[in-house]
C-alpha cells in the first residue's frame, strides 16, 4: 500500500483536524456510498459527512440540477435577496414537508450551518420570552459556538471555549440512570416554586436521538411527557434535529414518531442534499418576532443548495418509496450488528434508524473497532462522552448488497479486536482500475 503525501496537511494545517487521525488516507473522488483515495483504493462510506450526506456521494439525481444552475449563470450568492433557486425551495418544503404533516413554520435561513441553526432558536426563545435560561439534557452535543456551546455536554468540546458558559442548566436525558426512569418531576417541582432558586427557563432543546451523545435514543413516551411539561409552564420545545433529522431515523422529521409539534426546529447537515452548506430555523409564526436584519449572516441565501435541496425533497420526500429503503435497510443493520453484540459481554445496540451503533462496556473497544474497520476498507466512526459507541450512518439510499458488504467488514473487524483468534487477517482494499465499477447512489424509483 502507497503512503500518501500528507506533508503540506500536518506541516500547515491546525492541529484541531481530527477525522483525518483516524482516517490516514488521501480521498479524491466519491460516488455513492463509496470513497475512493488518489490512488483508487475503495473504501464503504458508513460515516456520510457525519450526516451531511443522507443521499450519497455526488447522487446523480441531484447533481444534474446542480451542474445545470452553474452552467445557466444563475446567482450563487444572494444574502436574503429573493431568487428563484429561494422561491423553489421554499414552495417545495412546504409543499411536501410541511403541509403533508400539518406544520405550519416560518423559515429562516440563519446561516450555512448546524451551530447557526441552534444559535437562532436559543436567540428567538430568549427575545420571546424575555427569559435568559435554556434548559438541555446530559450528553446533548448542539454546536461549537458559545452559545450552542453552553447547552452541549461533552466536557472536552466546552473546555475549548475558554470562557464560562452561561444561562444554561443541564437535566437527565432519557434513561441516563442506566434503566431507572428520568422523569420531570424535578423540572416540574422547581418550575412550579417561586421559592426552588431556579428560574423559568427561554426554552429546553433537545435531541430525539443523541447523534455525538453515544446514540441514545429517548423513548417516544418520554418525549411526548417533556413536551407536555413545556406547555404546561410556557416553556418553549426547541428539537435540533440537525444530524437526526432529513430522514436519518425513518421519518423526515425526527420527532414524527413521538407525535411532536415544537415550537423551534434546528435542521442542517443533510437539508441540501448533496453536502453543501444549508441550516434552518423553523418556528411557529408567532414566534417570528425579529426586526428586519436584527439576526443576520453573509452565508444564509447560498443558491447552489437551495437547488440540490429542492431536487432531494422532489426525488426522495414525494413518496415513501426512501422511507420504505430505511425501515428495510434498518432492520438489516440491527441485524449485522446484534452479531457482534451476541458474542460480546457488556454490548448492547443503540439508536433508531440509520442512526444506530453498538455501545460498548470496554470504553477501548470502540476505537480499536474503528481502526480495524479503516484497514479492512470502511470508514465509521465513534461516539459518546469516552467514545465508548461505534456510530453506523450510512447513507439512506444504501442497498441491500451495499449494507451487507459494510457489515461484513465491520463484524470482521470487531471480531478482529473482541476474538482475535477466530478472526479473518485484514481483507485487500480494492483498488480501482478500469475493470471496476464505481455505482452511483440509488435514486428513488
Amino acid at each position: 500500500m502507497t503512503t500518501p503525501d500528507t506533508t503540506i496537511f500536518e506541516t500547515r494545517e491546525s492541529q484541531v483536524r481530527s477525522y483525518c487521525r483516524e482516517w490516514p488516507a488521501v480521498f479524491d473522488t466519491a460516488q455513492g456510498v463509496h470513497q475512493f483515495t488518489e490512488d483508487g483504493k475503495r473504501y464503504v462510506d458508513f460515516f456520510s459527512g457525519a450526516g451531511a450526506l443522507n443521499y450519497g456521494h455526488n447522487n446523480p439525481e441531484l447533481k444534474k440540477y446542480l451542474v445545470e444552475y452553474l452552467g445557466g449563470d444563475h446567482v450563487v450568492h444572494s444574502l436574503d435577496t429573493y431568487t428563484v433557486a429561494k422561491r423553489e425551495f421554499l414552495q417545495t418544503f412546504q409543499d411536501l414537508i410541511l403541509t403533508p404533516r400539518n406544520l405550519d413554520y416560518k423559515v429562516q435561513f440563519p446561516g450555512p450551518t448546524g451551530t447557526n441553526a441552534v444559535e437562532t432558536a436559543l436567540k428567538i426563545a430568549r427575545k420571546c420570552t424575555g427569559r435568559s435560561d435554556v434548559v438541555s439534557f446530559t450528553n446533548a452535543f448542539h454546536g461549537m459556538t458559545l452559545g450552542s456551546l453552553a447547552v452541549t455536554g461533552n466536557s472536552m468540546k466546552r473546555a475549548g471555549a475558554g470562557t464560562p458558559l452561561y444561562h444554561s442548566n443541564t437535566a437527565p436525558y432519557d434513561d441516563y440512570f442506566d434503566g431507572e426512569t428520568a422523569d420531570f418531576m424535578w423540572l416540574d417541582r422547581t418550575w412550579s416554586d417561586s421559592g426552588s432558586g431556579l428560574d423559568i427557563p427561554a426554552a429546553v432543546i433537545v435531541e430525539t436521538v443523541q447523534g455525538e451523545g453515544g446514540l441514545k435514543a429517548a423513548r417516544t413516551v418520554w418525549l411526548r411527557e417533556l413536551q407536555a411539561l413545556c406547555r404546561r409552564h410556557g416553556v418553549l420545545l426547541i428539537v435540533d434535529d440537525v444530524q437526526a433529522g432529513c430522514g436519518r431515523t425513518g421519518r423526515f422529521f425526527s420527532f414524527e414518531e413521538a407525535g411532536l409539534e415544537p415550537d423551534i426546529v434546528c435542521l442542517s447537515k443533510s437539508i441540501s442534499g448533496y453536502g453543501l452548506p444549508m441550516s434552518l430555523t423553523l418556528m411557529r409564526p408567532e414566534l417570528d418576532q425579529w426586526e428586519p436584519g436584527e439576526h443576520n449572516g453573509t452565508f444564509r441565501g447560498h443558491n447552489p443548495a437551495f437547488v440540490t435541496a429542492t431536487a432531494a425533497l422532489k426525488t426522495y420526500w414525494a413518496d415513501d418509496a426512501l422511507e420504505q429503503n430505511i425501515a428495510a435497510r434498518a432492520e438489516q443493520l440491527r441485524d449485522g450488528l446484534q452479531r457482534i453484540i451476541a458474542r460480546t459481554e457488556g454490548a448492547s445496540l443503540r439508536g433508531r434508524g440509520l442512526l444506530t451503533g453498538v455501545a460498548f462496556a470496554d470504553t477501548e473497544v470502540a476505537g480499536k473497532i474503528q481502526a480495524a474497520a479503516f484497514e479492512r476498507g470502511l470508514l465509521v466512526e465513534t461516539s459518546g462522552p469516552s467514545s465508548e459507541v461505534v456510530k453506523v450512518m450510512p447513507a439512506l439510499t444504501i442497498t441491500e448488497a451495499e449494507m451487507a458488504e459494510g457489515l461484513e467488514i465491520l463484524v470482521d473487524a470487531a471480531s478482529a479486536v473482541l476474538h482475535p483468534s477466530a478472526s479473518t487477517s485484514a481483507r485487500a482494499i480494492p483498488t480501482v482500475t478500469e475493470d471496476t465499477e464505481r455505482e452511483p447512489a440509488l435514486a428513488a424509483s
